[in-house]
């Protein structure tokens, strides 16, 4: 009998993750009709065997987390999730009741699938007037008992909401960056500020928002991590409750205006920090920032321990995408007992922009997703790859070896010039001239020369030039 019930169990939760990858013929032909039904991994499927065989194939994992949902904590009936009213679910763990919202509206209109006509036809679509969706940044540090609940909830609830994107969950919090329907972020933000786990911690506020959808990321990705964000440092050795001091837009924008000021001056005793990768802040900083050449955020650290007299006695301003690596970062550099203050902009520059989209920041914010980009001024900062015009729209590299972006204007696209380097060019000749041959990722030449860990050798260099 519990055999039986297992099984039973498990159709159940199939069948739930089936239906939440459904999609409507309205959702991307505007005169209806049949057509696609359904969408995952980029893929679309017209027939109900092919996306069974896809999920038991691909997802097998997402189906058990859904099964397990399903069941109390402490034991009991399993039934399954439909809303916060469904039997043998405690509240917390309950998803939203949607059975009022039509399929639609909950669903992106635009999206990505395997077949370029349909993508194109999509975007065409999407240019012209159809519903923009969102795209949501948020994270929020507190204390998680049970982050496996967690992160499976987390993952019924984006598919349950129709939204794809990441979560990465850990007994010090949540970061998320999920997309989808206007009407499905709205009911995600609500859901997540109604949270016990977040009560008095989480606010409308903390999160950021821009244009986009579903289709601006492959999939949805939900795990349970040792950090929220990978700094690399256990967190019990540095914790997000050692944080700088949180400053508003408002009174970072008067910091960085009196600093420039100074700086001009050659009188600042101040650093202006970006804690991003040099590929974020190549496209998009503040004026007068100090900006590191690193690849990834777990090189902050060592970063910091090899330019510690850069930052001994200094006041130090720092900023991030959306707050989240400050709060690690300025944790971090508060540790080493080396400056005088350190102060970080709550919010990040998405918040600021909201309020300063003509302030001291320039060119583009980066963002992880794949629009790589959002606008909120007309400025240029970065330069094509290969010809030296101003230019900031990224790209992959087109060597199927490689994994990094490149900045290549049209005009040098149209000559061939797609790589982001010489070697990462030859082998993408190489490999159209032997096509059936398995791709393996590496890294290229680009990151082989790059230090891992750039030292500033003139520590005054930002204080004294302003620029």
């Amino acid at each position: 009998a519990g055999r039986k019930q297992r099984a039973l169990t498990r159709k159940k939760a199939f069948s739930l993750f089936v239906k939440a990858k459904e999609v409507s013929p309205a959702s991307w032909c505007p005169g209806g009709g049949d057509g696609v039904r359904w969408l995952c991994c980029r893929q679309a499927f017209e027939e109900l065997p092919g996306i069974h065989r896809h999920v038991a194939l691909h997802h097998s994992g997402d189906v058990g987390q859904q099964e397990r949902l399903d069941v109390e904590p402490a034991g009991g009936e399993r039934s399954p999730v439909h809303g916060p009213t469904s039997a043998g679910i405690p509240e917390i763990w309950a998803l939203p009741d949607t059975s009022r919202i039509s399929h639609d509206d909950l669903t992106s209109i635009f999206f990505r699938s395997t077949s370029n006509i349909l993508f194109l036809f999509a975007h065409l679509y999407h240019a012209v007037g159809s519903k923009v969706g969102e795209v949501l940044l948020y994270y929020c540090y507190c204390e998680v008992k049970d982050p496996e609940k967690l992160c499976t909830w987390q993952k019924a609830l984006c598919q349950h909401l129709h939204l794809t994107g990441k979560v990465r969950v850990a007994s010090e919090g949540i970061n998320g960056t999920v997309g989808g329907s206007k009407v499905a972020t709205d009911l995600y933000i609500e859901v997540m500020l109604s949270q016990p786990l977040f009560k008095n911690i989480l606010c409308k506020e903390d999160f950021k928002s821009s244009a986009g959808g579903a289709h601006c990321f492959p999939d949805l990705r939900v795990g349970v991590f040792q950090e929220i964000v990978p700094m690399g440092i256990d967190p019990k050795v540095v914790s997000y409750k050692e944080t700088g001091i949180h400053l508003s837009p408002k009174e970072f924008h008067r910091e960085v205006e009196q600093y420039l000021s100074q700086a001009s001056q050659g009188q600042s005793d101040t650093i202006l920090l970006d804690c991003r990768n040099f590929y974020e802040s190549k496209i998009g900083q503040f004026q007068g920032c100090l900006a590191p050449d690193i690849r990834k955020f777990s090189y902050f650290p060592s970063y910091v321990d090899e330019n510690l007299e850069l930052f001994k006695d200094k006041r130090v301003l720092m900023y991030c995408t959306g707050g989240i690596r400050c709060e690690r970062g300025s944790a971090y550099l508060r540790s080493k007992a080396v400056c005088r203050e350190v102060y970080q902009l709550k919010g990040g520059i998405h918040k600021y922009l909201e309020e300063f989209p003509d302030g001291f920041y320039r060119g583009k914010l980066f963002v992880f997703d794949d629009r790589y980009a959002i606008c909120s001024n007309e400025d240029i900062i970065s330069a094509c790859r290969y010809c030296g015009a101003l230019w900031d729209q990224y790209k992959l590299c087109s060597s199927q070896h490689c994994r990094q972006l490149v900045l290549t204007c049209p005009s040098c696209c149209n000559k061939g010039l797609t790589a982001c380097c010489p070697v990462c060019q030859e082998k993408e000749f190489k490999v159209t001239s032997r096509a059936s041959e398995q791709i393996l990722k590496e890294e290229c030449e680009c990151t082989r020369k790059r230090p891992r860990v750039p030292i500033e050798h003139v520590s005054q260099r930002m204080l004294d030039t302003g620029k």
